[in-house]
Formats: structure tokens, sequence, C-alpha cells
């Protein structure tokens, strides 16, 4: 297969603030030393399967917004002074009014998309998310707010973002699983990642699948202990939205993904 061309490739930045979205660049470029989840256990399961390197043109990481004031009035002072022109950029943790300033500084770059995860609904309520949701509209931005960032799919109007989930196969998890006899009980044979959760704790749910059985109450426990094992960076307090805690959501969609897989069996 003929390698994907510079302009073929869908690129990337990061504007960040905190280890979220370290976590998520590490998946991507499939550092060797940032999944350490099986310990001496570990086989190498997704290291050399890929790498998305050439795809990030810039981690770009702003001040912590607790050493910040509570209200920014002249944010672009603290805006990054040059940002590199990308397709989408993912931007996580950042002080609320330099979320809110972000957008017109993508978009006067060549940006052509915004995706800011939320894994804590602290950092990007409901009313920030709007207004930076009708900024994007304003300037022609695709944007996504996925609740958390494994519930992010491709959807039809948003051709950039469903080529992020698509091309770097991260967003909503997907897995192949086949299974086997053991004696009375049907066993998960092999577990397969397809697409895995952006921050990859995919990779270790696969792994800890060998050798469950399919039974209901011993899929769920293994799928929950191997999801708060990863462990899932998303908070646990109730979302005002959701009526659930953000992790909790997070378990549930991973615990979808293993449940239709096994029906495709």
């Amino acid at each position: 297969m003929k390698p994907a061309s510079d302009e073929e490739i869908l690129t990337l930045i990061f504007v960040y603030s905190g280890e979220y979205a370290e976590r998520v660049i590490r998946n991507l470029i499939n550092d060797p030393s940032f999944c350490k989840s099986c310990g001496l256990y570990c086989d190498f399961c997704k290291y050399n399967v890929y790498s998305f390197v050439r795809c990030i043109r810039a981690a770009i990481q702003l001040p912590d917004p607790f050493k910040l004031p509570a209200f920014i009035d002249a944010p672009e002072k603290y805006m990054p002074r040059r940002i590199p022109k990308a397709d989408i950029c993912v931007a996580s943790g950042l002080h609320k009014d330099l979320l809110l300033e972000l957008p017109s500084h993508l978009q006067k770059v060549g940006v052509r998309g915004l995706i800011v995860p939320i894994e804590d609904f602290i950092e990007v309520p409901s009313g920030l998310r709007r207004q930076v949701e009708e900024r994007c509209e304003e300037l022609g931005l695709e944007n996504a707010f996925p609740k958390p960032f494994c519930s992010l799919e491709p959807v039809e109007d948003k051709p950039l973002i469903s080529r992020f989930v698509t091309e770097l196969k991260v967003g909503r998890p997907s897995l192949g699983i086949s299974t086997a006899r053991r004696g009375k009980y049907e066993i998960i044979d092999s577990a397969v990642v397809r697409r895995s959760a952006p921050c990859g704790s995919t990779w270790y749910v696969a792994k800890k699948l060998i050798g469950i059985k399919t039974r209901r109450e011993f899929l769920y426990d293994a799928v929950a202990k191997a999801h708060h094992s990863y462990p899932c960076t998303a908070t646990m307090g109730v979302d005002p939205e959701m009526k659930e805690p953000i992790l909790h959501t997070g378990g549930f969609i991973i615990r979808e993904e293993v449940e239709k897989a096994l029906r495709k069996t």
C-alpha cells in the first residue's frame, strides 16, 4: 500500500493544560513507555501496531487554570504566540476564558475543526460549551464536545471529525471478539481492538477479557475492574446533565461495546 502523502494525512494540534491530553498524545504516537498497566505481564500487544506521530503538528501547553485569575480580561495575552495550521485542534483542561478565546485564534491560522473532550463537567460546564459551540459555528469550525472522549463517533455532517475517528481509530471503542467452549462455559478466546478509547484504555480492557466467561455477571465484573484499573481519567462527580459520573458513562460505553462484539460472534 502506498503511504499517505502529507497532504492526505489528517493533521492535529493539541492545546492543553494538565495530564489528560498528554495521555491521548502518548496513546496516538504509541509511546512504548506509556502503557504500564499489565506490569510484568506485558506482552507488547499494542506496540509497533500503529503510530500517528506524523499527524501531530504541535502540542502547546497553556498555564494551569488554577494558577490564573478566575476571570481573565485579556485572554489573548495567554494564548500561544504561534499556532501551526492543521485540520483539527484538540483542546483539553484549559481555563474557561482561554477556551472561549481559542476558536478565533484557530480560525485565523487555518485550523478547521475543534474537539473539546469533556472528562470533567467543572472544566467545561454546559453554558461554556454552548458559548464555544456558537463561536465555532460563527467561524465555520467543525466542532465536537464528546462527554466523555470515548463517546465520539463519526457523523455525516462533520467530515473532519469523522476522519479523526475512522483514520486515527480512536473515539467510541470497537472490538472484535471470538469465543470458545471450556467445559460447560463459553469463554472469550480473543479480543481485537478495532478502535480504542482516546486514552488507550480499550487495549487494556481487551487484554483482561481473555479467558473470561461470557455470562453477564462475570463479563460485567471483568470489564468494570479493567476499566477502573487502567484507570479512566473521567471525573467521579455526578454530571448534572447525565445524572451519572462521567467515569461511569465511560464504563457503560466499553461494556456496551463488548456486548455488541459478542453478539456478532
